[in-house]
């Protein structure tokens, strides 16, 4: 009674009290899965989506919050895992320098940071089609030269045995310890996104967005706060792309080849590009297919590999039905059942 007496009164509520109750119970449900869940859910499949969903959150902010679709975000993850094997320890003793996890882990985000605001300072000079030709030519670019670079990259073969640290006396690849440590990674990155898209510089960054003329009238500088967005996209990335190769223990050139940079685009637009949660969504669609497909296609006497045809499929039918992504479908669904459930609003009898 007390809580709607103040509201009544005008008083606004707590944080607490606006979160909506089904965060809560994904909340319980996600920290309580590894008292039900198996190692291989933990670890491949929820692990995996986590990774994929904070590397597809930086391209949603790029394109959900500034209106730039960037084809970089893999490759600027990428740079994070080798730098994380460059810097750190790996079974390539002879490039891997072997330093601390609190001196490699910062070097590895900044420098990938660094790569990505170099991309942007040249993408946002371009709009549209040009904007993603250009971060794709520069993916393409990323991917050949680490496989042709033996020096740094060690090539085609990448580098093994990338390990997280011994912290705590934890070992955290083990299946528990990374699937926490990957949704608490996944946790702060989305609500880093949600704090900085309220902020007055993801506002601004939205209003650059919605009319650049303007805000350039108005006295804001348009392509910094471009190059700022790369910037801080590539820092989320970097985090996914140094829990990517913890997970994977290698890698490789593959890493950041074409595929895997289209995957972070379908994973962002299946899911829906105008929320945070969207990524996710769609990693966890994608994790899902990509998974169990194979197994489903072999059960009906078809090859395993071709899994990738209903990824592409189903990306076809949410563009399809929804340009929005599945968050789209689910609001379309709950708007229509709002009207249905209300005379009023001409659903009614």
């Amino acid at each position: 009674m007390a809580v709607v007496e103040d509201r009544r009164a005008g008083v606004q509520p707590m944080w607490v009290e606006r979160i909506p109750p089904v965060w809560w119970a994904l909340g319980l449900i996600l920290l309580t899965m590894p008292a039900w869940a198996g190692d291989f859910i933990l670890f491949q499949v929820m692990g995996w989506t986590f990774i994929l969903g904070i590397i597809a959150l930086s391209l949603m902010f790029l394109a959900g919050y500034g209106g730039m679709v960037s084809l970089i975000q893999m490759s600027v993850a990428a740079m994070a895992g080798y730098m994380v094997a460059i810097f750190g320890a790996s079974g390539v003793a002879e490039i891997s320098m072997g330093l601390p996890w609190w001196l490699y882990i910062p070097i590895a985000i900044g420098v990938a940071a660094l790569f990505g605001t170099i991309v942007g300072a040249l993408a946002v000079r371009t709009a549209g089609i040009y904007t993603i030709m250009i971060t794709l030519a520069i993916a393409s670019a990323f991917f050949y030269f680490t496989r042709q670079n033996y020096t740094i990259f060690n090539g085609y073969s990448g580098f093994n045995l990338v390990v997280p640290p011994q912290l705590f006396g934890v070992d955290w690849r083990q299946a528990v310890p990374f699937y926490y440590l990957t949704l608490g990674c996944a946790a702060i990155c989305y609500a880093a996104v949600v704090y900085v898209s309220r902020a007055p510089f993801g506002l601004a960054l939205q209003g650059v967005r919605d009319n650049p003329r303007r805000m350039a009238a108005l006295g804001f500088n348009v392509t910094a706060h471009r190059v700022a967005a790369y910037t801080f996209a590539s820092v989320i990335a970097a985090i996914g792309g140094i829990l990517l190769v913890w997970q994977n223990a290698q890698i490789a050139p593959g890493t950041a080849g074409i595929p895997a940079v289209i995957d972070i685009l379908v994973i962002a637009v299946v899911g829906g590009i105008g929320r945070p949660i969207g990524p996710f969504i769609g990693a966890l669609i994608y994790v899902v297919l990509s998974t169990f497909s194979p197994d489903l296609l072999t059960a009906f006497g078809l090859s395993g590999e071709r899994f990738n045809l209903l990824i592409g499929l189903g990306f076809l039918a949410v563009v399809f039905f929804s340009p929005d992504g599945v968050l789209g479908l689910w609001e379309r669904w709950q708007a229509r059942r709002a009207r249905m459930s209300d005379p009023l609003k001409g659903g009614g009898a």
